[in-house]
């Protein structure tokens, strides 16, 4: 191999390496008290039965479960951060890596706004039983209040971002079950 060629293949290398985003972790769920940086809300709040609850497991990941109920006018159960700082910035793509029971859940961005039951909101897919990798950009995320798009609201400010949480809200009535190993943004 000549050195031209060693050249070419190292810039080739460097310019990929450069083109690949870096992955920041937000969350994941190793560190000692990592439960107490984090809180169950469920439809229990408007009157409803449903039963959400979370964990951390042995294995180091946060475990969503229980079960969906819609009496009483219910039909949500969520776990969310108690309110951080998370460092996500404009343009940012949030990265998910969850293991589900083949239900699509809902990933909350909560900010420092004043408006009752506000957060924007993103489908979270999962797959029964598997690892997954789900990619949503901030620019996705939609302003919603009591499960309700928000008309008139813009795009999330980063910089009034205070927490993340997930949720289950399909209205299928029944037991449920994610784990979450990590959440990490990718920045643009």
């Amino acid at each position: 191999m000549t050195a031209t060629t060693l050249t070419l293949l190292l810039a080739v290398f460097l310019m990929q390496a450069t083109a690949e985003k870096a992955l920041v972790p937000l969350l994941d769920f190793a560190g000692l008290g990592a439960a107490e940086k984090w809180q169950a809300v469920n439809d229990g709040v408007m009157g409803g039965v449903s039963d959400g609850r979370f964990k951390i497991t042995e294995e180091k990941t946060l475990e969503f479960f229980g079960t969906l109920s819609l009496e009483n006018n219910g039909g949500f159960a969520s776990v969310r951060t108690k309110p951080t700082e998370l460092g996500i910035k404009s343009g940012d793509t949030l990265v998910v890596r969850v293991k589900g029971d083949g239900r699509e859940y809902v990933l909350n961005i909560y900010t420092k706004s004043r408006r009752m039951a506000f957060s924007y909101r993103a489908p979270l897919p999962t797959t029964k039983d598997e690892w997954t990798e789900v990619e949503i950009p901030l620019a996705d995320f939609i302003p919603t209040a009591f499960g309700r798009r928000v008309q008139g609201m813009g795009p999330v400010d980063p910089s009034q971002i205070n927490g993340l949480g997930f949720m289950l809200s399909d209205k299928k009535p029944g037991k449920f079950q994610m784990q979450v190993e990590w959440v990490k943004r990718q920045e643009r």
